[in-house]
């Protein structure tokens, strides 16, 4: 009887409810706040990143094709493009980053194009020069670049004599404003040169040399193009303007 009670012992009916109860609930609560941080971590990465489009050429290495513009696109169809992905990406940081430095990269290829072709434009022209007849450098000896200021002053200036020929053909012709024009010139001409002679010199050598240029280049306008009142003279005059203004601007 002893033997039988040892090898198939009665456990009680208090001792389950007492050992469930004491590991029942602790392994209960720990499966469901696991079970709850799982769901949280997931739902939130969703709602972080899940509605956010990410830019599918990220990782294209050629900044136009990351762009979408051709090679020759203006300079308005990459900041349109740019504008564009920005707009539609703006919500991952990534593909900002990766619009920004394509971006980047087409501006700083398109000035260093541009600073490289002056660069080439100005040694072309100084090995022309060089290599030009020596009659050549001799003229080109007299020229000079003034400021930019300097040029449209006294530009603005002829521009208003010829505008005041212009205007009173109708009832003389141009000579005062040709006197007055010849007068600025020589002005400017000694304010540069500091010799009276030399500004003289240039100065009525530019009118002679406009004069005769206006008086063979006028008669080849075809008179549909000219205005009635318009004369031989006051047409000569204009084409005087402008090597006086080249005169007393451009030479030294």
């Amino acid at each position: 009887m002893n033997t039988l009670v040892l090898s198939r012992p009665v456990l009680s009916p208090p001792f389950l409810p007492n050992k469930l109860g004491r590991l029942a609930p602790n392994n209960v609560s720990f499966l469901s706040r696991k079970s709850f941080r799982a769901k949280c971590a997931t739902t939130t990465s969703y709602e972080g990143g899940g509605n956010v489009s990410k830019f599918p050429r990220s990782n294209v290495w050629d900044p136009y094709k990351r762009l979408g513009i051709s090679t020759d696109a203006s300079e308005e169809e990459v900041w349109s493009s740019r504008n564009f992905l920005l707009d539609q990406y703006a919500g991952h940081e990534r593909s900002v980053e990766s619009i920004e430095a394509a971006f980047e990269k087409i501006l700083m290829t398109s000035f260093l194009k541009r600073k490289k072709t002056k660069i080439n434009l100005k040694s072309r022209l100084k090995q022309q020069v060089e290599e030009s007849p020596p009659w050549v450098k001799n003229l080109i000896s007299f020229i000079e670049l003034p400021p930019n200021v300097i040029i449209l002053r006294r530009l603005f200036l002829f521009a208003f004599m010829a505008c005041w020929s212009v205007n009173s053909s109708a009832e003389g012709g141009p000579a005062f404003q040709v006197a007055l024009s010849l007068m600025a010139c020589m002005y400017f001409l000694y304010d540069k040169t500091k010799s009276l002679a030399r500004a003289s010199v240039i100065g009525l050598g530019s009118l002679v040399v406009g004069w005769i240029c206006g008086s063979c280049l006028v008669p080849m306008i075809p008179s549909v193009l000219l205005q009635p009142t318009w004369t031989l003279e006051l047409l000569t005059s204009l084409v005087a303007y402008v090597f006086l203004f080249a005169g007393c601007t451009f030479l030294k």
